[in-house]
């Protein structure tokens, strides 16, 4: 387990309401965050799984209420300590509607979202994007300049369609509007610690994130799902412009 912190330039300036508290967690390299809002002492956990105990005591250390659990998707790697946290602090649980529907569990009175909801952390708001094509129901978390990308967006990456409830063509999609809306200076937290860096920000992926590259929904589709995997392996790094797929 390693507790992360941005890397210089990218992250909560000293003036935010909030922290953004990282920590590396599990066999897939996942990054679990918990958000504290520094007026109230209330604290967000983004897809409690794998050791959640190692947030349970950061929460501890730093007296912080763990008011709201917050899930970018429903995927088993990203939910799995949900009940830890249930168990131990009386937190509400929030996800987008449509990611609700996909996952089909009987939840107990969970806050369904739609895009563009906020969602009030003491003196912090939080917006929900609705960014699908990893899951139909994904969602980003977005404060200041900070965003939560989940399975989204990774640093010089971005996941998989290929798994249930996948569709490549909305990720295309949700990355062009993403990159196109969000101002270049956001600061892009990810699920997964699968790049040669933790953070980065929206400039630096528009400029090396090969997904970010394709203005053809069919190559961006032909890229993700046939030519990536077998030709790029993690970390990634920076790929320019042009240089998708050079043997092609």
């Amino acid at each position: 387990m390693n507790s992360l912190s941005a890397t210089p330039g990218c992250g909560p300036d000293a003036n935010a309401p909030y922290r953004i508290h990282a920590l590396e967690l599990g066999p897939m390299e996942n990054f679990v965050y918990l958000i504290e809002d520094r007026a109230s002492g209330r604290a967000a956990v983004v897809d409690p799984a794998w050791e959640v105990e190692e947030v349970l005591r950061l929460a501890r250390e730093r007296g912080l209420r763990i008011t709201d659990i917050l899930l970018t998707h429903s995927h088993h790697d990203h939910i799995n300590g949900i009940e830890t946290v249930l168990a131990a602090q009386d937190a509400q649980l929030h996800l987008l509607k449509p990611e609700a529907r996909f996952w089909g569990q009987a939840l107990d009175l969970p806050t369904l979202h739609h895009g563009g909801d906020l969602i009030e952390l003491g003196e912090t708001p939080i917006e929900v994007l609705h960014t699908p094509g990893h899951t139909p129901g994904s969602a980003c978390y977005r404060l200041g300049n900070d965003l939560i990308t989940g399975d989204t967006l990774f640093v010089f990456g971005c996941g998989r369609c290929d798994l249930k409830g996948g569709d490549p063509e909305q990720m295309f999609h949700t990355l062009k509007d993403m990159a196109e809306r969000l101002p270049p200076e956001t600061c892009i937290h990810p699920g997964h610690n699968y790049s040669v860096a933790e953070t980065s920000t929206l400039a630096e992926q528009v400029e090396g994130n090969p997904f970010l590259h394709f203005d053809d929904p069919a190559r961006f589709v032909y890229y993700r799902m046939h030519y990536h995997d077998r030709h790029r392996h993690d970390p990634y790094g920076p790929v320019p412009k042009g240089e998708e797929m050079p043997e092609e």
